[in-house]
Order: structure tokens, then C-alpha cells, then sequence
């Protein structure tokens, strides 16, 4: 396998969550919301899994980038990009997926997610304060405390950048938090969304996160009588 990207940059995200930065392979083009495939060359130690896994596309399109961000559990794949050195060759294939910003501008989008299932939404929502768009986009954000919760000032930064973005951030385990917190709390239900969203009507849903998230969120928008082609879901398996 021939590597077409290399690491740039690596940061905390958040607690136990790392984002990294990769050369934007040449004539490298994605949507927000797509996701790539990395693969290692040759790394120090592998498993049975293999040296490819699949990740969402953090950052914006317009970047010169490929940022991926990704909970550090102690898997050989996690444990090499970890201790990765700049400038390690990597090869990156796609992009793929069609989870993507609806094209109907109308339409609200209803973005329910939970921990990592945050990074293909970032990816939409710096691409739709960047470029203008009049999508109304309310993104509900649950984690357990706001120190796991990836990318949560910089989000709500972009709610005074983006007058369309409403950012509903929830945290269901305070009690372990060392920092204050004067948001929602609880697990993303359908009274918390309709306290915040008044025009449901015509809006598309989107979930991603792990299995089970996903499952709740699909139930929850079942019950508010979604038909299941308003309903965008991505599952993110492996973390």
C-alpha cells in the first residue's frame, strides 16, 4: 500500500479523545459529513482488527487538512497513533458516506448525538457557518460531563458566528464533574427537544453515535411520528 498523506498535528480534545491533523492527499475532495478510511504502514503492533479503521472527517472542507478525532481506548491502532512522530506515512482512501447537510435549505436539521458521534457534525456545522447557508441547525449534544464533551466552546462559539445554529448541549453525570454547569442535564428526550425546537414540522433528523444512541434517538423521533426517511442515522462501531 502506497501512504498519500502523512501526520501533521495532534491535540487533546477533550478528556481521553484526541484529534489528528493528516496531509489532505492531492486532489483529495469531500462533503461535510464524509468519512475516510486510514490505514497504518507497517506499525509497530497490530491486532486482529488490522491496521484500517474508518473515521469521520472532522473539520471543514475548505480546510487544507483531514482532521479526525477519536476516543483513546487501549486498542494497538489507538496506541500507535498515540505515540506516532510528525510526519508518519498513513494512507487515507475515500471519501465515503452520504451523511451529509440535506440540500433543501427550508428544511430544519435536528442533529441528536452523543460523545465521538459529534465529529461528522462539526464537519457540518463549520461548513455552514463558513459558506452562509440559511439551514436552521439545532444540535443537541449529550455527554456525561463537560470535560469528555469534545469541541464544546468551540461549538459555542459558532452560535454567535452562525445565527441559524442553536447549540443544545446535556450532561448526564455532573455529579463526577469538577466544572460548573448551568445547561441541560439528562439524556436527550423528546420534551428536550421540544422545548428548543418550535418549527418541528418540516425538519430532518440526524443521530450518530454508538449502537445503542442511535436506538434511542430512533425511538424517541418515532414517537413524535418522523417517518423513517426523515432520519439520518451514521453507527459508530469500535470505540
Amino acid at each position: 500500500m502506497n501512504p498519500n498523506s502523512e501526520l501533521v498535528s495532534k491535540k487533546d480534545a477533550a478528556e481521553g479523545t484526541t484529534s489528528f491533523h493528516f496531509k489532505k492527499p492531492e486532489g483529495f475532495v469531500f462533503k461535510a459529513g464524509q468519512s475516510i478510511d486510514l490505514t497504518l504502514i507497517n506499525p509497530p503492533e497490530t491486532d486482529a482488527e488490522g491496521n484500517t479503521r474508518a473515521f469521520s472527517i472532522n473539520n471543514a472542507p475548505s480546510d487544507p487538512e483531514i482532521m479526525i478525532t477519536t476516543r483513546m481506548r487501549d486498542t494497538a491502532f489507538k496506541r500507535v497513533l498515540k505515540n506516532a512522530p510528525m510526519g508518519m506515512k498513513v494512507e487515507i482512501a475515500g471519501p465515503f458516506g452520504s451523511f451529509t447537510l440535506h440540500e433543501k435549505q427550508s428544511r430544519p436539521a435536528i442533529m441528536l448525538v452523543g460523545g465521538i458521534g459529534i465529529t461528522p457534525f462539526h464537519s457540518m456545522i463549520l461548513d455552514a457557518t463558513e459558506r452562509k447557508l440559511p439551514h436552521k441547525i439545532y444540535l443537541f449534544y449529550s455527554n456525561r460531563r463537560p470535560e469528555d464533551a469534545a469541541f464544546l466552546q468551540e461549538l459555542q462559539d459558532l452560535t454567535k458566528k452562525n445565527p441559524n445554529f442553536t447549540f443544545i448541549p446535556t450532561m448526564t453525570d455532573m455529579e463526577k464533574s469538577k466544572q460548573p454547569w448551568n445547561g441541560e442535564t439528562g439524556y436527550i428526550t423528546r420534551a428536550m427537544i421540544e422545548k428548543h425546537v418550535s418549527n418541528r414540522e418540516d425538519a430532518l433528523y440526524y443521530s450518530a453515535g454508538p449502537a445503542t444512541m442511535v436506538a434511542a434517538m430512533r425511538k424517541i423521533v418515532e414517537e413524535m411520528g418522523v417517518s423513517a426517511d426523515d432520519f439520518k442515522t451514521e453507527e459508530f462501531t469500535g470505540y
